[in-house]
């Protein structure tokens, strides 16, 4: 650490901010509402606060957001410059920084003439402590003219894996973001992503020419997920996901399909029988998307289906299970797509159903690459991807391998490897081997009640729950926000479960930083002071106790007309 204090020093960079370990802390819990630090979390501030370049590999869920927010906290004069691929992403982060009384802003393509030049102008003063850029404006021959005349306290590389042509999801216009070190050579450069192999990780350091990097390399191994893989063929695919879905009574699902036709076709499905769905992909216009997606985020809806196009920046904590119905492309985008359930720490499902057809999509996709070495590469992640589902191992093994970590276990002891196959899914295969049909599309209410008992970990009361929920989904309307940027799930649950009379107590409650409580403290106080008068929550989500119950009724109506044929077939 010391050294890097030097060299930020000889570079004419002083570390910024008070670096004691009071004032980070202090920070942590005004800001953010957190009396301590995730692992690694604390070391990856220090050093980013003394100057120094990182490389940060952190899954999803760990809380790789904090670790270049805090640090532009703590320099009041000038702003950190995050560079991160999605217009949604930056908004959302924008707002929530907000909330918590950080000045925070954007450029991008969604905003006007005049927008633009009012943020650059605020910029400029020094008014912002994070600004976010897509990779395509640092690419921009006028960017660097306004950006210089930016106070600059470094730069954040969100999603840094795309700089490699390694990675699985390279884009071409992260190679400009070398030239930062050129136009900046003396301001530190910190990469985060969530899945970067270790060759991977070599080519962020050299692309981004990070000088002596503190390298934070969490580990792979996420112990509350359990992987289970099946092939299928197309019939029985659908009727276990359907299984699959029914059996999360509590929480949300993603489920990813390979094209836009599967999207709708599965949504058609889903709500054929009874479990209303959204879909999300890129055909879609921005505001449906967006629309859907805070649909999902607010409990409006459980079940999102969408392409790879969801899910990047996506910040819910209480998605129970990821479900693929194809092949991914590889394995990196398999663990940072399956890496989405189970954020708040809680056991959940990652479930891959695929069919031997889904050789042919990827070949398909991989032969429309036109560059040599490219198609090369894909091929190789794709076969690397046909390793992972045929291997036999201990599936968490198989992926800290992948990504260059050493494991000192041998076996997880939860996934279908290690465990076998789950009992409902070893039962449905045995159903329709044994009646030489697929899945039954109506299943009795008794199978519908065997809930997953993984999914059913201890949480607060179910009542007050909904309850709050509804009071977050009303308030992120009104204020035309995320329902995370209001309250992440895991707050929500510590806010039910501790159940605070005062101001105080709720200042206690993680997540609640100064700003939170001064905007949301009396009204939630308030809504408390209601449920334990007897309110409850209106009739939440009446559109899917509908659905619910007419598919109830279809079920007895089906069994009604089973019953019918088969005495009408007795001579």
């Amino acid at each position: 650490m010391a050294s890097a204090t030097l060299l930020a020093k000889e570079n004419g960079i002083s570390g910024f901010g008070p670096d004691d370990s009071e004032s980070i802390v202090q920070a942590l819990k005004r800001y953010w509402g957190y009396e301590s630090f995730r692992p690694g979390q604390e070391q990856i501030v220090r050093s980013i606060v003394s100057s120094r370049d990182a490389c940060v590999v952190m899954p999803t869920g760990g809380g790789k957001s904090l670790c270049y927010q805090l640090p532009a906290v703590l320099d009041a004069k000038r702003t950190a410059m995050v560079v991160s691929p999605l217009i949604a992403l930056m908004q959302d982060q924008v707002a929530q920084l907000e909330q918590m009384g950080i000045p925070a802003g954007f450029i991008n393509s969604s905003l006007s003439g005049g927008e633009r030049n009012e943020t650059l102008q605020r910029a400029c003063q020094g008014a912002y402590r994070l600004l976010y850029l897509s990779p395509e404006r640092i690419a921009l021959n006028g960017t660097p003219d306004w950006l210089k005349r930016v106070p600059v306290s470094f730069f954040a590389i969100d999603e840094a894996h795309c700089i490699s042509e390694w990675g699985h999801d390279f884009r071409p216009e992260y190679r400009q973001l070398s030239r930062l070190r050129d136009l900046f050579p003396n301001h530190p450069i910190a990469a985060f992503t969530a899945s970067a192999t270790r060759r991977v990780r070599q080519d962020i350091v050299e692309q981004l020419r990070l000088r002596d990097p503190l390298k934070h390399i969490s580990s792979f191994r996420r112990a509350n997920l359990r992987y289970v893989v099946r092939q299928c063929n197309a019939k029985a695919q659908m009727q276990v996901l359907l299984q699959a879905v029914r059996r999360i009574t509590d929480g949300s699902v993603i489920v990813y399909a390979p094209t836009i036709t599967r999207v709708g076709e599965t949504v058609d499905f889903l709500e054929e029988n009874g479990i209303p769905a959204i879909a999300y992909h890129g055909q879609m216009g921005a505001l449906a998307r967006r629309e859907n997606q805070e649909k999902w985020m607010a409990d409006e809806v459980r079940v999102m289906v969408g392409t790879i196009a969801f899910g990047l920046g996506i910040h819910k904590s209480s998605v129970r299970a990821v479900i693929h119905l194809a092949l991914p492309k590889s394995v990196e985008q398999y663990y940072q797509e399956a890496g989405r359930a189970g954020r708040d720490g809680l056991p959940a499902d990652c479930l891959l159903f695929w069919q031997k057809k889904d050789a042919g999509l990827h070949a398909y996709f991989i032969g429309q690459i036109s560059d040599h070495e490219e198609r090369e590469r894909a091929w190789q992640r794709y076969h690397e991807v046909e390793d992972f589902v045929n291997s036999e191992e201990c599936r968490q093994l198989y992926i800290c391998r992948h990504f260059g970590e050493l494991p000192k276990w041998a076996e997880c002891g939860e996934c279908d490897a290690c465990a076998g196959v789950p009992d409902w899914l070893e039962e449905a295969a045995h159903t329709q081997k044994r009646e030489g049909r697929a899945f039954p599309a109506v299943l009795t209410e008794e199978s519908q009640a065997t809930a997953n008992p993984r999914a059913l970990a201890n949480g607060p009361d179910a009542e007050l729950r909904e309850y709050m929920r509804e009071w977050r989904r009303n308030i992120s309307r009104q204020k035309g926000i995320s329902a995370f940027i209001v309250m992440y799930d895991t707050t929500l649950d510590q806010l039910c479960a501790t159940r605070p009379s005062s101001v105080s107590e709720l200042r206690r409650v993680p997540g609640f930083g100064e700003k939170k409580t001064q905007m949301y403290g009396e009204q939630i106080l308030a809504a408390l002071e209601r449920f334990r008068n007897g309110e409850r929550a209106l009739l939440a989500m009446p559109a899917l106790r509908r659905k619910r119950s007419d598919f109830s009724k279809r079920a007895r109506l089906w069994k009604k007309l089973q019953k019918f044929a088969s005495a009408s077939l007795v001579p």
